[in-house]
């Protein structure tokens, strides 16, 4: 099954990005084009340090990302919930770093730089005539996760536009340089199904919490979550098969690798059967590497009728 080109949404660059009021991104744009090209080491030291001192900081998302590693693994203690967030932190600037990487590399280095597993299987159930649906979790790497994916089979996929309109224009641009295809939120589910029945595998990320309205609740690690009810509908809608992802840090191999495990085989048709079954896949990819998943999200936000807030 070829895949073929979509005409997709990419900011244009204007010269009112290069207003005053922009220069200090552009500065920043101009740090992250030297840290792409510091030595491993050096890189790994700095997510070490500046990852310590973000935990001791940013005492808000501390305090969001132990209340969801406490009520995902109730059976860990004090200590061991310490060691995850110290880890979180730390693995989240290692991506921010990388960042650089994926906006500055070419493709030919970013390739030998992330390793792939279970990729095989976009080529055996295109050879079965069946569509792709990537479901990828929210780990710290997911834009590695989704180069990989576009570099070798181009992918398409929603995008929310960022308030800066440097970066918007910088990560958008960037998304779509291996291949990728992105669509504004806005513009609904058309265009994203259009480009996944033309062969483009669609990269779709489901574990955000996005409001009560049109959500329903099913557990995922026993806690209920609001979840829309929307990928049973899109592999049906699409002649789809789904294939979990995750994307983590291979600390034995200094690279990041990107995995798609075993599709998900028991979509029914019915809304809370199909979360439940998305759920418990996003549960055994965050199982993969468990302290590189987002947890300083607020997962849980949303509560059922009568339940107060877990963050206060």
């Amino acid at each position: 099954m070829a895949s073929h080109s979509v005409i997709s949404h990419i900011p244009a660059f204007r010269l009112s990005l290069l207003h005053p009021r922009n220069w200090f991104t552009w500065l920043g744009v101009i740090v992250m084009f030297f840290i792409a090209w510091l030595p491993a080491p050096v890189t790994s030291m700095l997510s070490h340090v500046l990852g310590i001192y973000g935990a001791a900081k940013n005492k808000k998302r501390y305090h969001i990302a132990r209340v969801n590693l406490k009520l995902c693994y109730p059976n860990k203690n004090e200590a061991e919930i310490d060691v995850m967030l110290r880890t979180h932190f730390v693995e989240y600037v290692r991506a921010m770093l990388y960042y650089a990487r994926l906006w500055f590399y070419p493709a030919f280095m970013l390739r030998r730089m992330i390793l792939t597993e279970g990729f095989e299987q976009i080529e055996y159930y295109r050879k079965q005539n069946r569509n792709i649906i990537v479901l990828l979790s929210h780990s710290v790497g997911l834009d590695v996760a989704i180069a990989s994916i576009s570099m070798r089979y181009g992918a398409n996929g929603p995008y929310k536009s960022m308030r800066n309109p440097v970066f918007d224009w910088l990560i958008a641009n960037r998304r779509v340089r291996y291949g990728g295809t992105i669509f504004p939120r806005e513009d609904g589910l058309r265009p994203i199904i259009r480009a996944t029945r033309m062969g483009d595998p669609l990269v779709y990320l489901a574990d955000e919490d996005l409001g009560s309205e049109r959500s329903i609740f099913v557990p995922l690690f026993g806690v209920q979550k609001a979840t829309i009810p929307v990928l049973g509908r899109l592999a049906k809608s699409c002649d789809a098969t789904v294939l979990p992802c995750i994307c983590c840090y291979d600390k034995r191999e200094k690279k990041y690798k990107t995995t798609l495990l075993s599709p998900i085989v028991n979509f029914t048709g019915d809304d809370i059967n199909d979360v439940l079954a998305m759920n418990q896949a996003i549960e055994k990819t965050i199982a993969a590497c468990p302290s590189q998943y987002f947890w300083s999200f607020r997962l849980f936000q949303t509560r059922p009728p009568g339940e107060g807030s877990l963050y206060d």
